[in-house]
This record gives structure tokens, C-alpha cells and sequence, in this order.
């Protein structure tokens, strides 16, 4: 199975995540949310493949996301406004993202990644 790790290195949760995988034994492709940012084309398919709300992919605890006031904004936009507005800065998107050949997590909560890879 082939996963990508994408997360920003600097995030405890995504310290906690990487450190969780490397426990498990489990290989993976590392990408740098800020230096490689998911493209609008790859986050549109991460979502649909996931099942989840959109919103699901925002960091709403970012400073970015509340500078930008996003949670009035979101509501009004369109989807596909949504995954160019994600794409444009790593910062906004929630981490870390691990995405499996049938699943797509946002976050790391234990019991979700195992059940996910195991």
C-alpha cells in the first residue's frame, strides 16, 4: 500500500502522527504542506475520495483561517472556489493528511489511522 504523509513538520500533531507511523512499521511518502502544497486537482480528489464535509480540509484553528475571516466566508463559496482557495496556501489546509489508495484522513486521531491501515 502506498501512503502519503503530508503534514507541516513544525505541527505537534503532526509530530505525533510521524512518530505513530514510524512506531507501526509503516513506509510512507513525506510531503512538506508548505513546500509542496496539495494542488486544487489532488484536493478535489483527496475529498471526493474521502467521503467528508470539505470543511473537514481547513485548518479552522490556523491564524490564517481566522485572519482571513473563512468561517463567515466558506458558506457562500462554491466547492470548487474552496479547493483553489486550499490551494493556495499550505497553511489552511488541516494536518496532517494521510492518504491511503481508498482512504483520505484529515487529523490524527489513533483509532481512525489504525483502523484505517491495519
Amino acid at each position: 500500500m502506498s501512503l502519503l504523509f503530508v503534514e507541516y513538520p513544525k505541527c505537534s500533531t503532526c509530530q505525533k502522527a510521524k512518530k505513530w507511523l514510524e512506531e507501526h512499521d509503516v513506509s510512507y511518502e513525506d510531503r512538506h504542506i508548505k513546500e509542496q502544497n496539495p494542488t486544487a486537482e489532488e484536493l478535489k480528489a483527496w475529498h471526493e475520495k474521502s467521503g467528508l464535509d470539505i470543511k473537514k480540509f481547513f485548518n479552522t484553528s490556523g491564524m490564517l483561517y481566522k485572519e482571513m475571516q473563512l468561517k463567515d466566508k466558506l458558506p457562500e463559496m462554491t466547492l470548487e472556489e474552496k479547493y483553489a482557495l486550499l490551494a493556495s496556501d499550505g497553511m489552511l489546509v488541516k494536518r496532517p493528511l494521510l492518504v491511503t489508495e481508498e482512504k483520505v484522513l484529515t487529523g490524527f486521531r489513533e483509532a481512525e489511522w489504525e483502523e484505517a491501515l491495519f
